[in-house]
């Protein structure tokens, strides 16, 4: 027997579960996040007893899919998770549809009542196949019990097909369906034989030269060209590739923190230094060309300001079967990864006379300076804590962002000391960042600082009831009362409602949260301590921390309203 199985090789005498396992592992999928049941236990046992698949126990499903996209997002290899039937396959549902926008590969695998009990009032069953279609590549259901070379014949296809279709072109979540016939917890030895893998070669994308040419001449005509970064997995040659395009005449580089490009030539806080740009001025600012990759934005102002001034015309770079058309204006979708685009877009065009690069620039200097004048006559609030808390990050921690209020501030602040910064905005929801942040945790050798609201770290509590916490994870808490973002946002900030219905204002002890998990707690109420505590925070190293910051939350958003004031009028 494979020397990575248990000692005595028993596991689920499923037949089907145990083809699953073995082409999971053949497949170079390392870890699977289980959650405790019974119609379940097949895969239980099976997955707790292979040593080539390292297992995690959560009891909520919903925490569970959320680790394990954290999981893959740092790891960038696939992650598996497994649960019982019914009501549980439910919970995965926010997580899925974050890794299907985020374009992370999660094998989410459910097991099922066999389908004659469907609609028969029998505990724990529901309509299970197919539950995930809109938010998964596809879904697959997969017989357990195999009786001959047909069926055996028949689960292997599917597996494969099933693997092999998360890891293809754009990435992301499939789901497997087992239906489960009692009794669940046989066992048996399998015979060492080879289970068929079927192998998926994707070619190296490229354009015809032809199209090439046409490219180059395209972009060599345009006096204004914008490239335009959304979420994206960190990327050497693609930094690499971009800072080259930064330094043409004709080009500026916009991005974003979850972008993970990190480069002095880019302009990484577009909300500021759109703030200074006035009215008369954003016709001439914008493109001729605009060049997209990535996915979703977070900044509002970007998508509204291009929106208006439509580029004449928009490509977007993107592996997916239909990109998105954000800004209305799509003219061209180049169906090839980012890096390999730009890679050879680099080594084709040139710079030529052209003011548009050193105009933005100028923007961002003058940006650059009012933030540093607010900063000093900043009084305290959220946005002063930012900008305690920015400078003080060690150097190569990896950073998460939680919704939605935490990663809008964090696009107003530089922070090169950081790895990477990762962010739940495939979908934007705030119901599983800290359960993320743990997940990635667990793979990083580093440390991992997230930083979320109070609600969000409400919402998802769950995620600290987790025996896998390592103590180099950090989580700071901006303690402002609620919603905030409700404050600022249009439309809310208005309303009766506002407390009430969407900031629901209240005290988060979360403290108690720390003492009931066991990190060691931290607090500060204004900027002095602030100052003071941050490195006591950041050196803990015999227990996870949680650093709350206590904010009023009435005047945040007052506050905020003064920063883009001051960007805006100087």
């Amino acid at each position: 027997m494979d020397s990575g199985r248990n000692m005595a090789g028993y596991t689920s005498d499923k037949e089907g579960i145990y083809i699953l396992v073995e082409l999971l592992v053949k497949k170079g999928v390392k870890r699977v996040v289980l959650s405790p049941g019974s119609r379940n236990a097949p895969l239980i046992m099976a997955f707790a007893r292979d040593k080539r698949i390292r297992h995690y126990v959560v009891l909520d499903e919903r925490s569970a899919a959320f680790m394990a996209l954290g999981m893959a997002q740092q790891s960038g290899e696939a992650v598996a998770i497994a649960c019982t039937s019914g009501t549980a396959p439910l919970n995965y549902g926010p997580a899925i549809a974050e890794a299907y926008y985020q374009r992370l590969p999660l094998i989410v695998i459910t097991a099922d009542r066999p389908q004659e009990w469907v609609d028969q009032d029998d505990s724990q069953t529901i309509r299970q196949n197919g539950v995930f279609a809109n938010i998964v590549k596809d879904s697959w259901q997969v017989p357990a019990e195999l009786r001959g070379e047909e069926e055996r014949w028949y689960a292997n296809r599917l597996i494969n097909e099933a693997i092999n279709c998360a890891l293809k072109g754009r990435r992301g979540p499939v789901h497997i369906n087992v239906p489960l016939r009692e009794p669940l917890y046989g066992q048996r030895i399998y015979p060492e034989e080879t289970v068929r893998s079927v192998e998926f070669l994707e070619s190296a994308p490229t354009l015809a030269s032809e199209t090439w040419d046409s490219i180059t001449e395209r972009f060599q005509a345009c006096r204004k060209v914008m490239v335009l970064a959304g979420l994206h997995l960190p990327d050497c040659r693609l930094k690499e590739s971009l800072d080259k395009l930064a330094a043409l005449d004709q080009v500026v580089v916009l991005s974003e923190s979850p972008a993970n490009l990190g480069s002095g030539r880019h302009i990484a806080t577009i909300d500021r230094v759109l703030a200074t740009v006035q009215e008369e001025e954003k016709a001439d600012l914008a493109p001729d060309l605009l060049i997209t990759f990535g996915g979703p934005l977070i900044s509002r102002y970007v998508k509204a300001f291009l929106r208006q001034y439509k580029p004449a015309e928009h490509w977007s770079v993107d592996c997916s079967e239909c990109p998105a058309d954000t800004f209305k204006a799509l003219t061209s979708h180049i169906h090839l990864e980012a890096a390999d685009f730009f890679s050879a877009l680099g080594e084709r065009v040139k710079g030529r006379e052209s003011d548009y690069a050193l105009r933005w620039k100028q923007k961002k200097e003058v940006a650059a300076f009012r933030h540093e004048e607010f900063a000093r006559l900043a009084g305290w609030c959220d946005w002063k804590a930012f900008s305690l808390i920015w400078p003080a990050i060690p150097a190569g921690t990896a950073l998460q962002l939680a919704n939605s209020t935490p990663v809008r501030y964090a696009q107003l602040f530089t922070c090169s000391r950081v790895v990477r910064v990762d962010s739940n905005r495939g979908t934007s929801g705030i119901d599983g960042s800290t359960s993320t942040a743990v997940g990635a945790s667990v793979v990083n050798a580093g440390m991992t600082l997230l930083v979320t609201g109070d609600m969000s770290f409400l919402y998802d509590s769950n995620a600290l009831w987790n025996p896998y916490i390592p103590a180099r994870l950090k989580i700071i808490v901006m303690k402002n009362g609620g919603g905030g973002i409700f404050r600022f946002i249009p439309g809310p900030s208005g309303l009766e409602e506002l407390e009430e219905c969407f900031e629901m204002t209240q005290k988060v002890d979360v403290e108690g949260f720390a003492r009931l998990h066991h990190f060691r707690y931290f607090y500060a109420s204004d900027g002095d301590t602030l100052g003071k505590v941050l490195p006591e925070f950041f050196a803990e190293t015999e227990l996870p921390a949680i650093l709350a910051v206590e904010t009023p939350g009435r005047e945040n958003a007052e506050m905020l309203r003064a920063y883009f004031g001051k960007l805006q009028h100087g």
